[in-house]
């Protein structure tokens, strides 16, 4: 049968889009594989030979299977200067998009170091911004995995605008929205600063660092010989500075404490802490009981405190190795998300300094920001005394956590396991100062100062005037010790809602954020207070 000459008009109609079409796809496909190599496969090994992962390994083991959506995986640069016009690379140096971690949106940029080692320019930082606008719009935590040389000199002031670019959404989207980040190579200059503006950071030991100026800097500046590690790596800077949060062996298990972190937040300040499925059993825990040792002046590990109280193996710590003389972290209680801060009466007494407030006030600040309830464990002895402190702020950075303190309204509680001396004990998140409930241990001492350094000076004359002092002494300081060296009298005026039995603790604090978990607190309408920095 003959086939109308109309058909075959069709037929090769048909036959020729079918065949432009295959050719689309296949130069797309051909787009899409060049992106994907990055700066190619030798640079790629000697990514892996410096222990690296490639900026896409890197998603790949943070983000939930198959759930990467890449955003702007063909956009080039448009500089013609000093030849960057031969080498456009899709993507320009950053892979970015969006994805899920256990479930749960974020959106993620990872810089690739082997393209044009992973530079920040106009292109560059205006994918960076994009997603950054779609997880303050979307209400989702921002990731940010930083492996970069700096801004990109031979584009000049557009370099340096893409970072202030990033600075300004950090700022808007901070106490919005979660904001982590993951130093996962060389991070200096200007670009040290997005970091420092989110929420977290981490770095990996050997591999990365953070530094304003860089050693070669430092000794024409200075005359300081300094390597890189010793200036700016994870260890300094989670001993020394306290920049980062977290020092992680490896890449992947930075990537692991990302996802731990994750698992404790909401999705933005507009949610609640998440809840776990939680069945009550038995929660009295006896260890609690035999924990504070005899010797009032004897040390104990605040962190054991914590861990029998807790959720079993429950407890990440923040800020592990740095200001230890107070612990930060999350946990959970009956399943619930909270934030535990602590006084470490086994590293200088758990006293207060200029660095253990900043840091626990820092803890606070983000705990009040996404509504996680938080959780103290008292026992100071005061604030450290000495010039050193004095002229490095003692005043102004104990004043931090005060603030931090007063102006939080998610659900507080403390507990006052022994010494609460002073005007430590109002900032430790005191009744006073807006706290909801205020335990405390037989074993608590609530008052203006030790026995002994109080009964010297109440009664100075008579120690001075006995036949012998050191004896009169004791005994004043055992008559000082018996009338306010317990949580009694703070109970009669009802600073102290309730003394506890140490084993009880865990079933206590249960019910307390239990019942505090609608709780809601408003603070006079203003623009913004204004913390003593």
């Amino acid at each position: 049968m003959n086939i109308p000459l109309w058909e075959h008009v069709i037929y090769r109609k048909e036959n020729r889009y079918i065949c432009r079409m295959r050719e689309k796809i296949e130069d797309l496909e051909k787009k899409i594989a060049r992106a994907k190599l990055g700066g190619g496969k030798e640079r790629i090994e000697a990514q892996h030979a410096k222990g690296k992962l490639t900026a896409r390994e890197r998603l790949h083991f943070l983000l939930d299977e198959n759930s990467f959506e890449e955003i702007g995986m063909l956009v080039t640069h448009r500089s013609t200067n000093f030849g960057l016009d031969a080498k456009k690379i899709p993507g320009d140096g950053v892979v970015t998009g969006y994805g899920t971690i256990n479930g749960r949106l974020v959106y993620v940029f990872s810089q690739d170091f082997t393209v044009m080692g992973g530079s920040l320019a106009e292109a560059h930082a205006r994918k960076i911004c994009k997603v950054m606008d779609l997880a303050l719009k979307n209400g989702a935590p921002f990731i940010g995995l930083n492996d970069s040389g700096g801004a990109r000199i031979q584009e000049g002031v557009v370099s340096l605008g893409g970072y202030a670019d990033i600075f300004y959404r950090n700022t808007l989207a901070s106490g919005v929205i979660p904001q982590i980040s993951a130093i996962m190579g060389p991070c200096a200059g200007g670009a040290v600063y997005s970091p420092a503006l989110t929420d977290f950071i981490l770095m990996v030991e050997q591999t990365s660092y953070m530094f304003v100026t860089g050693p070669n800097v430092v000794k024409t500046v200075t005359h300081e010989e300094v390597t890189s590690e010793e200036l700016g790596g994870a260890n300094a800077h989670a001993s020394k500075s306290g920049v980062t949060h977290f020092a992680c062996e490896n890449e992947i298990k930075t990537i692991e404490n990302i996802k731990a972190l994750l698992s404790y937040m909401p999705q933005n300040c507009e949610e609640e802490a998440p809840f776990l499925s939680f069945e009550a059993g038995n929660e009295q825990r006896p260890a609690l009981n035999t924990i504070i040792p005899a010797n009032p002046n004897q040390p104990y590990d605040i962190k054991e405190v914590i861990g029998t109280t807790v959720d079993t193996d429950s407890f990440l710590e923040v800020h592990k190795d740095y200001a230890e003389n107070i612990v930060v972290g999350f946990a959970r209680l009956g399943g619930r998300s909270i934030g535990v801060v602590a006084n470490q009466p086994a590293f200088l007494a758990g006293v207060l300094d200029s660095a253990s407030s900043e840091k626990g006030a820092r803890f606070v600040r983000f705990c009040d920001a996404f509504n996680i309830p938080i959780l103290v464990f008292e026992d100071v002895p005061g604030f450290l005394p000495g010039t050193d402190q004095e002229w490095s702020g003692i005043i102004k950075n104990g004043a931090k956590l005060l603030y931090a303190f007063c102006e939080a309204t998610v659900p507080r509680v403390t507990v006052i396991t022994r010494k609460a001396y002073g005007g430590a004990y109002d900032v430790m998140n005191s009744k006073h100062i807006g706290a909801d409930m205020n335990y405390a241990w037989p074993t608590a001492e609530i008052a203006v100062m030790g026995a002994r350094g109080a009964a010297e000076i109440i009664f100075r004359k008579e120690i001075r005037e006995a036949d012998n002092p050191e004896e009169k002494w004791k005994e004043k300081e055992a008559e000082y010790a018996e009338m306010f060296a317990h949580p009694y009298n703070a109970t009669a005026h009802g600073y102290i809602d309730e003394v506890i039995e140490p084993s009880k603790t865990r079933e206590k604090l249960i019910r307390a954020f239990k019942m505090l978990e609608n709780k809601v607190d408003n603070l006079p309408r203003k623009k913004h207070g204004n913390i003593p920095l």
